[in-house]
């Protein structure tokens, strides 16, 4: 079958592209920009084209997936729909491929990514070759987001943007924690809360729950046919891996209990979690450190993607705790103007209280096609920064960090460049 992705470069349906590439597919697909992704496809045998027009959907194509983020008026999506030619989301096709495995979906706000990944390497430490999407690179996976297994076990990183998890049949639903995130598509906490129990509700009776016992905004219910298992940072594992985990952080502790409570319910012993989620090294973007030599100075680099105040705050704790005596900078890019706007008094509140030397917030990136323009002229980075109204916090446009900070930083000290948008770039410069 010939199948063609439109928004190839997406973590996700990337990860999809690469599952029907290791079965047999003839796989083509675009973007708007050339990316890193786009070029581990090219090399992998995908057909990229940068940049869409309906010259890139030919008779020849049996199906064409695209994310959902690209616009009904998109001219490769209306080609494909002239031309007769089957047209399907992301979430759609993924919810396709959960009804045909044991599927495990990682749902939350936040820790999706590190959870899944956890997972996954458990599930392959045990023997039980499982086929893995994730939204981050593992180095374990070749440095993709896919790994093809030959087992029943699927393992899937499920977003609730758009509703999209609504799409998908797991066995077993782990929700990390539930937080006021895309309230540019929810609108309301409400929602968001309604759409994970909506989520969570389609477990079949033989299904498990996998719950955040820590988490307060963690969807009640009533009587309930599945199985519920719930962890908590209280239980003596915590300190286990507190101890002995590779990358930093309660949160992240968090995250490894939960992968701890789905191996228990695959009988996959503990020993052997224990000993792979504290080997885990971490992946692309999450707490990613780099030693590096910035004008003959040793400074500790430090990637990572978090974009919402909890996430940000949750890494920076992370960062004082294991560089207790040492100063740390963040470059900190927010992530879309309909969140920064919506959470703005949260970004204000964080970044008055954490403890960090010296704070860079830069301009904000724009998401294409996710973004309202009237939003786009109430707020901005400078804005932030006179809110915060602190000395150390101070906004540089992009073209400006690199030398700043290659000028100021002092050897010894610890550089964390922070956000979901393209400002990983940076994290390459240094």
């Amino acid at each position: 079958m010939k199948i063609h992705f439109i928004g190839i470069g997406g973590i996700g349906v990337s990860a999809l592209a690469q599952y029907y590439l290791a079965k047999g597919h003839d796989v083509s697909g675009s973007d708007l920009v050339q990316s890193e992704i786009t070029d581990m496809l090219g090399a992998k045998g995908v057909t990229v084209a940068i940049g869409q027009k309906k010259e890139n959907i030919t008779p020849g194509i049996d199906l064409v997936v695209h994310s959902p983020a690209v616009p009904t008026q998109n001219p490769e999506l209306a080609q494909a729909k002239a031309l007769g030619i089957k047209t399907i989301s992301y979430p759609e096709a993924l919810g396709e491929l959960t009804k045909e495995y044991y599927t495990i979906a990682v749902s939350g706000s936040h820790g999706k990514s590190t959870t899944t990944s956890m997972i996954a390497l458990v599930l392959e430490q045990a023997g039980l070759d499982p086929t893995v999407i994730v939204g981050t690179k593992l180095k374990e996976f070749g440095d993709t987001n896919f790994r093809m297994g030959k087992s029943k076990y699927l393992v899937i990183e499920a977003c609730e943007y758009d509703g999209s998890f609504l799409n998908y049949e797991p066995k077993i639903t782990v929700v990390t924690n539930v937080d006021k995130e895309h309230l540019d598509y929810f609108k309301t906490f409400d929602n968001v809360k309604k759409t994970f129990r909506e989520f969570i509700e389609k477990l079949p009776a033989d299904g498990f729950l996998v719950a955040n016992q820590d988490d307060g905004n963690m969807p009640q219910f009533g009587s309930s046919t599945f199985t519920i298992r719930q962890y908590s940072t209280t239980q003596p594992e915590a300190t286990y891996l507190r101890e002995h985990m590779q990358i930093p952080g309660m949160h992240n502790v968090s995250n490894g209990l939960a992968a701890i409570e789905v191996a228990r319910i695959l009988q996959i012993p503990d020993e052997v979690s224990l000993k792979t989620i504290c080997e885990y090294k971490g992946s692309w973007r999450r707490f990613e450190i780099k030693e590096s030599t910035v004008n003959n100075k040793h400074v500790t680099v430090v990637s990572d993607y978090g974009h919402h105040p909890n996430e940000v705050k949750a890494t920076l704790v992370a960062a004082r705790e294991k560089y207790k005596n040492k100063a740390i900078w963040c470059i900190f890019q927010p992530h879309q103007y309909q969140r920064t706007h919506y959470l703005f008094e949260d970004f204000v509140t964080l970044f008055k209280q954490i403890s960090i030397d010296h704070v860079i917030i830069t301009d904000i990136y724009d998401v294409a096609g996710r973004e309202k323009q009237q939003i786009n002229a109430t707020v901005n980075s400078q804005k932030l920064v006179e809110a915060i109204g602190k000395k150390h916090v101070q906004y540089l446009p992009m073209s400006d960090i690199e030398n700043f900070v290659k000028q100021e930083i002092k050897s010894g000290e610890v550089l964390i460049i922070m956000g979901a948008g393209d400002i990983y770039k940076l994290f390459d410069q240094f």
